[in-house]
């Protein structure tokens, strides 16, 4: 919603043309700001569903739009931040009470076990999701060490699963795009139906299993590999349910549309300085080339992508592994 202020960016261009330029239609809008006039329909409508400009008829019987007054939007934009803020304050706590349970030197905490033996963290693994009769939550970190045919037995049983109702949702490490093994499983299960959704750095590794049973999978800190923390109904697996939900909201979807698509090298050399902020003027001197072949190839681009800023253009060629 940021972008909204951004000169530069689509939406921040078609917000301050309305801003200066009251009560004017689609057609008339779209010269203004440089953009066709198919773009600036789903900008407008985009920013409508955001409260930032509403439509209006002309006596002519064409919609005409108005922008919200700045002071409005900007208040909005702080509301925004405020909520973020909290959640992402809320999440925090929440990992600092695993840190400390993970951690307790004395005394017993019922509702964990610690699980070190390999074989056995891919047997709970399994059986969290064997039992599993609504969801399972999954938190996908690095290393990825598995081995191709550990993801082809995972993809025959979280298709089983899914085929029985199971309703799966994952966060995916951003770094999983480029795993040769990751990927392509990550790939094929959205495909089957899984919501997936991509968070630059997440905290832990983590499967939880309806209400029932969590799984932390952490690196052994005094001998190489992995020891998993079962944890059962209790504050810290409702802990760690919050620690999902807040952020399964802060993660960027993923969609299995434009799955395998490729791009040509000099479309990829346009996203990439359109991810860094460079303007369509920076960019035409950059590829030595004429601005209007920029502005062509990046509407182009935003259409292909299925967005309408800069700004979502970049999160879902990062998504679809174009950069």
């Amino acid at each position: 919603m940021h972008d909204v202020l951004d000169p530069d960016s689509d939406r921040g261009r078609v917000y301050r043309c309305l801003v200066s330029h009251p009560r004017v239609s689609v057609g008339q809008l779209a010269p203004l700001v440089r953009l066709s006039e198919s773009v600036v329909h789903v900008v407008l409508k985009e920013l409508a569903a955001e409260d930032i400009v509403v439509t209006t008829d002309l006596e002519t019987g064409e919609a005409s739009w108005e922008a919200l007054p700045p002071a409005e939007v900007v208040e909005a934009l702080l509301q925004r931040d405020a909520a973020l803020r909290t959640s992402l304050r809320q999440a925090g706590t929440e990992l600092e009470r695993l840190y400390r349970f993970a951690r307790k030197d004395a005394g017993h905490y019922g509702a964990l076990d610690v699980v070190e033996d390999p074989a056995r963290v891919l047997a709970v693994s399994r059986q969290l999701q064997q039992s599993a009769r609504h969801q399972i939550r999954v938190i996908d970190v690095p290393p990825y060490s598995g081995t191709s045919d550990h993801y082809l037995a995972q993809e025959v049983l979280q298709r089983e699963r899914m085929a029985a109702g199971v309703v799966y949702r994952s966060i995916y490490h951003g770094s999983a795009f480029d795993d040769p093994i990751a990927w392509p499983n990550m790939a094929r299960m959205i495909e089957a139906g899984e919501q997936a959704r991509t968070l630059d750095d997440p905290p832990m590794k983590l499967a939880i299993g309806d209400n029932d049973l969590a799984v932390v999978t952490l690196a052994a800190d005094d001998h190489p590999g992995v020891v998993s923390l079962l944890i059962r109904p209790s504050g810290l697996f409702q802990a760690l349910s919050n620690v999902f939900e807040s952020l399964w909201r802060l993660a960027v979807p993923i969609s299995a549309a434009g799955i395998g698509t490729q791009i040509d090298a000099r479309d990829r050399q346009i996203l990439t300085l359109m991810a860094s902020g460079a303007t369509d003027d920076a960019i035409a001197r950059h590829l030595g080339v004429g601005r209007r072949t920029v502005v062509r190839r990046v509407s182009a681009l935003l259409a292909r992508l299925g967005a309408t800023t800069r700004f979502q253009a970049g999160v879902q060629a990062a998504r679809r592994g174009w950069l």
